[in-house]
């Protein structure tokens, strides 16, 4: 693993080139099949039915209005001033849909912050990105008065592209453990 330069920012409207540029150019070089998504899966009313039926361009302009008016969240990070990695992340109930159905009653709820989507470019990723963008996610949810971060593993992936929420791995080095066990997934949670 090469130590590479990296800086990681929140996403703001003022980052939207960015962001275009990477789900545009970068991110997807590997999987086109998926380069539709603008990360607006997890806010599409109407949830997964809906957003399988949405274009690319229809997705992109519904994430750049949700940038705009500081819905989408996350955080990006930079080689060289070139962005390099991607990761959803946000308070849990500002998702419409997650991987599992909300709990009806989480004494947390409102204090549980949610990453749904981790996504590196190709050429770099194991090579540390997402360990460094997860620090920045969980320190910058810790210094808003978080009590609690939540991620969602799937089991038993069959490619890089299927462990967009974020592997097992990653989140357990990290210090995160899990929470609920599903067949497909795991609910692993951080306290803050």
């Amino acid at each position: 693993m090469i130590d590479i330069e990296v800086m990681i920012k929140p996403l703001t409207a003022d980052l939207i080139n960015d962001f275009l540029n990477f789900f545009d150019n970068i991110g997807f070089t590997d999987n086109p099949d998926w380069s539709k998504c603008y990360c607006y899966f997890h806010h599409c009313p109407g949830g997964p039915k809906v957003f399988r039926n949405q274009t690319k361009d229809e997705n992109r302009a519904a994430s750049i209005h949700l940038i705009e008016s500081g819905i989408l969240n996350g955080f990006l990070a930079f080689s060289n001033d070139k962005p390099v990695g991607w990761s959803n992340a946000d308070s849990k109930e500002s998702y419409l849909y997650l991987p599992v159905e909300k709990e009806a009653e989480d004494p947390d709820e409102g204090k549980i912050a949610s990453i749904v989507c981790f996504l590196i470019a190709p050429a770099y990723r194991k090579q540390g990105i997402a360990r460094k963008i997860l620090k920045e996610i969980c320190s910058s949810f810790k210094s808003r008065e978080f009590k609690w971060i939540e991620a969602y593993p799937r089991k038993n992936v069959s490619s890089n592209a299927h462990n967009y929420h974020g592997p097992y791995s990653l989140y357990n080095s990290a210090g995160f453990t899990v929470f609920k066990e599903f067949e497909s997934m795991y609910i692993m949670r951080k306290m803050l």
